[in-house]
């Protein structure tokens, strides 16, 4: 449904959410290239993935076969989608091209509460993938609402080269930063966070000065802990 309401209803705004899904059974219903995207993105997210559809692309075996020699989980089923078997997983993308058999797996999948996206289908969508911009641990995600997907990769694209390569490596630093402070028994709230970021930090990053960095980020960790008692 487009904006994520029912049919009919007031276009409302989607409700923007980061997902967990590591471990958890997720569906594919077709095995072309763009469901093939859609199992990657998946799989990379640590998802229990269950592919079904008559035809496979070449890349969804091979990932199938990777998974299998580490231990995940990444099934395939070579046949038809049957019906109401995506009311099994807790999430389902169809992307088969097919218009009857996408929005019949949609349908199963709305009528048995599962959230699911349709490939190039924004009516029988639940949630729309956002176009996603990863540097280790921060992802940046650009939605159109379904609109428009070409300009969501475009902003994406953009907003990636602003943010340069040293972002992951700032939050990897302020997630150690956040986890001194609780180990210390001080709010995360104690440090001046906003300060740190629109100060020198992410310039240093920038220009590969590393441990500069790091010792402005542990200078301000000391002043948040407050002074040390007396011997301490």
């Amino acid at each position: 449904m487009r904006d994520g309401g029912p049919p009919g209803a007031a276009a409302g705004r989607p409700y923007p959410v980061v997902l967990r899904i590591e471990g958890r059974a997720c569906l594919v219903v077709g095995g072309g290239p763009v469901a093939a995207r859609k199992v990657a993105d998946l799989y990379e997210c640590g998802a229990e993935v269950t592919v079904v559809a008559p035809q496979i692309e070449p890349s969804i075996v091979a990932l199938a076969e990777a998974a299998e020699a580490a231990g995940r989980l990444l099934r395939i089923a070579r046949r038809p989608y049957r019906n109401g078997e995506a009311s099994r997983y807790r999430l389902v993308i169809t992307a088969t091209g097919i218009a009857a058999v996408d929005r019949k797996a949609a349908a199963d999948a709305e009528s048995a509460g599962i959230w699911v996206n349709s490939a190039d289908d924004v009516e029988h969508c639940t949630f729309f993938l956002p176009s996603v911009h990863r540097q280790g641990p921060v992802t940046v995600s650009v939605s159109t609402g379904g609109a428009s997907p070409a300009l969501a990769a475009w902003l994406r694209r953009r907003i990636g080269g602003l943010l340069g390569a040293h972002i992951g490596t700032l939050a990897e630093m302020l997630e150690r930063a956040r986890l001194e402070l609780r180990k210390a028994g001080r709010p995360t709230s104690a440090l001046d966070w906003t300060g740190l970021l629109d100060g020198e930090v992410p310039k240093l990053l920038r220009e590969g000065h590393l441990e500069e960095a790091q010792r402005l980020v542990d200078a301000a960790v000391a002043r948040a802990k407050g002074p040390e008692a007396p011997g301490g």
